[in-house]
Order: C-alpha cells, then structure tokens, then sequence
C-alpha cells in the first residue's frame, strides 16, 4: 500500500479522505496548521498507520520521507471571509501550493510523489445553462474562487515545464457532519436546532450541486488509484438544488416550519448563479454518489443533536 501526505487532514474533508485512507490500508501522514475550522473530535492519533504533523503548507520546508502522493486539501475555503479579508486566501490557497510544488520540484525527477490538488466547481463561475466541462474557461468571481483558480494554473504550469506528476480534482458543495457551521447546511442546522432563523443570501434562488463528502473522498480515491497522471477530474453528484430549496429541506428535517425559519440578508458580492459540472469523466473511472442530500439528513440532524447536547 503507498504512503500518503494529506495536507489538511483535520478539516471537514480532508478528516473524511483520512478515515477512507487509513481504512482502506494505507499510511497516511497528515501535514494541518490546525486553524479554527480544524476538527478536535477525530480519533486518528491512535492508527497504527497515522502520523501528524502541525505545519502550514506555505512555510513547511520538508517533505515527509517515502511518500507516494500528496493529497492538498489544505485551504481557506469560506468565501464570505474571502470577500472581507482574503490575506489569507492568498496565503494558504496560492502560497501554500507554489510551496509545495516547489518541495516537490527539489525532489529527484524519479522520486516525485504524485500531487492531486483539490479544488472547486467555482473556477468556473456561473453556469448560465448546462455544465462546465474540465477543459472549459477559469472565470472565478470572488476572491476564494480566483485564489483556487490560480492554484489550478500553478499546478498545470509546473506540470508542464517540470514534468512532475499531477492530477487536479474539483468537486462541487460538499456536505455532511464535521463541517465548520459558517457553510449553509452546518450554519442551517445549527441556527434551527438552537431555535433561530438562519441568514439567507438575496432570494436564496441560486443554485448549487450537493455532494456527500464521504462520496467525494470515495471519488479522489478512485482517481488517485485509477486515474492517468496529467488528468483534471470533476466531481460531483448532479444533485441540484437552489440554496432556499436545501435550507427547506434542512429546516422539514429538523422539524421547523420553513416560513419562520430564515431571515433574508443583502446578496454577498460576486454571487454566482449556478453551479454545474459534467462529472462523466471520474464516472468512467467506476465511480458514482451512494448518498443523497435527503437520505442523509436524519443522519446529518441526529449527529448534530448529540454534538449540540440536545
């Protein structure tokens, strides 16, 4: 089994691919600068196959000995922080990867680990109709999406002119339990359970596909063992909703009548419409979503309710 770096690993998605890594036998060395929306109730400490590291991905001067591939979740991914301070989207989303490029470029050109970078649906920005595919236009709209964009750059110009070996995947709205509440579902959730309204955005009419985090991770692992090197991989569920529709969904589930539950607030700057991918290329791979966001629900409220102590 090879030995991965996971950049992030204590993070809402990065702490699920660490799950599935160490469960599906590999060594995994988890590299986290352990920020506010690190996790703190994992158990990984205690696998025999895990080691962590605390260290920021945009000043780390080393690489861990003998890993195979390096898997970068390691971001700022809230764009309404991006927007008010994005200092540290610049730091950790192009800083952070040009540094580990370069880790990787100082490496003997037989011994690079695999670099699959994890990315987003939004470089694309609004899909007016139908579905971005990997090779369309970058056109970010907020200073979270425009720092993920260049990282994407970063990584396909490194590749280019240094040959090292890489894969970037971008993946649409991921949900599920561990997830910091300043993203909808959690936030959502969290406000009704404790009885107040939850801050909508504008109309709340633009949408977004959803997808289970644990099916995402499935989906980088596939990539990560089947997918050619040089390959950009979208990910995602085809499951659409408007931002109102799953927060309604969210408030039925928790037992809230959706009239009174959200508050709607001025519309955030750079509101993309819609977000939409065709994902075929990683379902070729023999890869598809086991869960839906409904099926899931329960289970998301029932988890909540006990790490809220309700």
């Amino acid at each position: 089994m090879k030995k991965l770096m996971v950049t992030g690993g204590l993070g809402f998605i990065g702490s699920y691919f660490v799950r599935l890594a160490l469960d599906r036998g590999y060594e995994v060395v988890n590299v986290d600068k352990k920020t506010y929306a690190a996790r703190t109730d994992l158990d990984f400490a205690g696998h025999k196959k895990y080691e962590f590291i605390e260290g920021d991905i945009a000043t780390i001067r080393h690489l861990p000995v003998g890993i195979d591939v390096l898997v970068n979740f390691a971001a700022e991914s809230h764009v309404d922080n991006s927007i008010l301070a994005n200092e540290d989207f610049f730091h950790s989303n192009v800083r952070g990867v040009y540094n580990l490029l370069e880790l990787l470029r100082a490496k003997d050109s037989t011994d690079r680990p695999l670099f699959i970078q994890i990315s987003t649906d939004e470089v694309y920005g609004t899909a007016h109709e139908g579905s971005f595919s990997e090779t369309d236009r970058l056109i970010p709209s907020n200073p979270y999406s425009a720092s993920k964009a260049a990282a994407d750059q970063l990584v396909v110009g490194w590749s280019a002119t240094y040959g090292m070996p890489t894969i970037i995947c971008r993946s649409c709205n991921n949900y599920g339990f561990g997830q910091y509440p300043e993203k909808l579902l959690a936030k959502t959730i969290e406000f009704l359970l404790k009885g107040k309204k939850m801050p909508i955005h504008g109309d709340g009419t633009y949408r977004r596909e959803w997808l289970y985090a644990g099916d995402n991770c499935e989906a980088i692992l596939t990539v990560l063992e089947k997918g050619p090197v040089g390959e950009v991989y979208n990910i995602s569920s085809n499951e659409e909703f408007s931002v109102i529709e799953a927060a309604t969904l969210a408030a039925r589930a928790v037992g809230r009548d959706p009239k009174d539950s959200f508050a709607f607030i001025s519309n955030r700057p750079g509101q993309d419409l819609r977000y939409s991918v065709d994902c075929s290329k990683v379902r070729a791979l023999g890869w598809k979503p086991k869960t839906s966001l409904r099926e899931y629900l329960p289970t998301y409220i029932k988890l909540y309710r006990k790490h809220l102590g309700l």
